[in-house]
């Protein structure tokens, strides 16, 4: 083909419509059709759904394998196209826009019984491609069904809800009136939730929940990596994700960018592969920078999902010595009480170390924390660093942002968490040498997949006699860790230097 002649896919070309609503590249959708089995396509009787359409790119090709598919079986190609947009392929538009679009993929027309939609089978505009426009429903401010803000989502007609049809009833069966042999999709990753700044509420779990009602043969959706061990209102989800052993393979991207040029989703996105009439341990393919690595194994070992095989070996090395972890010492949030606006006062017994600075404050308006003041604390702030959620071009992450010794006689706002408290300053002084190391970012980095940090961070991580100063040497040592580990754990983790704080 001459470069004049080219016509590229205008769903590779198309911009998204948000970084929450991403439209679905081709390409990637051929990898996620390419994990079902091959005999799906010579079946005139499978059916497809996708709950969320946005370009309707899954269901086109879709009909493409099935068109191929039934050849034989249906040699007249219109008779055979009829059969499978009339009885094979359905989905549920996001947005009555995304519907036309959807319908334009799918039948080449914006209506299915347009004088150029390539389908002959439907009398109506809609076909199998239907945008149902529902309302939230409100219960104290909030939507039951998706947890929407109805300051913020109670609007007219004539605006988007982003009340998704598909997670907005309990009884999703009802929506076509059939049962599916596979649901595929990319879903709505989030709302706005009326929160501090930018905060919003995940929403993509909800449609793999409704999905799991239906009891298709095979679910698979592309949705954020966050899940795997952290995310707003996300435990629950994960505990069933990981408890589930019908998941038979999950595809994990650490750089969202490689999956959807020029869109970051902190920590990453997956699809996964799953299957109703499957049980057993899960295949872990993770991606990063073309590179794959793969492995087998259940994913309900530890409390989160750990992303890389190859750091199983590590964490069990560490557990299997039943130390007490960090995460009994390191403070909740608000430490002292005090909100990341509270600044000093022009008066004060005491120091208050805050986001800009340092500054006087009186000792008796403080009433959680008190028993920390007077101690030597080292305390960490509770965004970790610009890798922390997406690992640098070289893969590696730094985890830890701003990380200082105070004092006896001081306190923070909720900007910070207080990782230990002692006694004396050399034992501050090797905690914050210890949190440095490797080693122990490595064990953080493990619960990160976006930029916050609690003290569920720090659930891997051993606490050590502080008496002593620890080093990685002495680390990889201690945990009897192999020459491949280490330098796994040198990979992922950047060095830092012992006296920056």
């Amino acid at each position: 083909m001459s470069e004049n002649n080219y016509n590229p896919d205008v769903l590779s070309c198309i911009a998204n419509l948000s970084s929450d609503e991403v439209f679905t590249p081709p390409q990637l959708v051929n990898q996620i059709l390419d994990m079902l089995p091959a005999d799906l396509w010579g079946d005139k009787k499978t059916t497809f759904f996708d709950p969320g359409c946005k370009s309707g790119v899954f269901l086109r090709e879709i009909v493409k394998r099935l068109d191929k598919g039934l050849e034989k079986q249906i040699p007249n190609r219109q008779k055979r196209l009829n059969h499978i947009f009339k009885n094979q392929v359905f989905g549920l538009a996001i947005t009555e826009l995304t519907a036309l679009l959807s319908r334009r993929s799918v039948y080449c027309s914006k209506t299915a019984n347009g004088k150029y939609s390539v389908s002959e089978a439907f009398d109506d505009p809609e076909g199998n491609v239907r945008f149902d426009r529902v309302e939230h429903t409100w219960e104290n401010g909030r939507c039951s069904y998706c947890g929407a803000n109805q300051e913020n989502y109670e609007r007219g007609g004539e605006l988007e809800s982003h009340a998704y049809a598909f997670i907005h009833t309990n009884s999703p069966e009802e929506i076509f009136d059939m049962k599916f042999d596979v649901i595929i999709g990319n879903p709505p990753y989030q709302l706005s939730d009326g929160g501090f700044g930018r905060s919003a509420s995940p929403l993509y779990q909800d449609f793999v929940k409704q999905a799991k009602k239906l009891n298709p043969r095979f679910l698979t959706m592309i949705i954020p990596s966050r899940w795997f061990g952290g995310g707003k209102g996300l435990d629950e989800f994960r505990r069933e994700m990981l408890n589930d052993d019908h998941i038979r393979k999950i595809v994990d991207f650490e750089d969202s960018s490689e999956v959807f040029p020029g869109v970051s989703v902190a920590g990453g996105i997956c699809y996964f592969l799953w299957e109703r009439d499957y049980k057993g341990s899960c295949e872990i393919v993770n991606m990063h920078g073309g590179v794959e690595a793969a492995s087998t194994r259940r994913l309900n070992e530890f409390s989160i999902f750990v992303r890389h095989g190859q750091a199983v070996p590590i964490i069990r090395k560490v557990l299997s010595r039943n130390e007490r972890r960090m995460k009994e010492q390191v403070s909740a949030y608000k430490p002292f009480g005090l909100r990341t606006y509270v600044k000093p006062q022009k008066t004060g017994d005491i120091i208050l170390h805050w986001q800009k600075g340092e500054g006087p404050y009186k000792r008796k308006e403080i009433t959680v924390g008190v028993e920390m003041i007077d101690k030597w604390k080292v305390i960490s702030s509770r965004s970790g660093h610009e890798h922390a959620g997406n690992p640098g071009s070289d893969g590696a992450r730094r985890v830890l942002a701003k990380t200082v010794v105070l004092p006896p006689g001081t306190i923070c706002t909720e900007t910070y968490l207080v990782i230990g408290t002692y006694s004396t300053e050399k034992e501050a002084r090797n905690l914050l040498a210890y949190m440095k190391t490797r080693f122990f970012r490595f064990l953080m980095s493990l619960f990160m997949y976006g930029h916050g940090i609690t003290k569920d961070t720090y659930a891997f991580i051993p606490i050590l006699d502080m008496t002593k100063r620890w080093t990685d040497e002495k680390l990889y040592s201690r945990y009897q860790l192999t020459k491949e580990e280490i330098a796994f754990i040198e990979s992922k983790i950047r060095p830092m230097e012992e006296n920056n704080e």
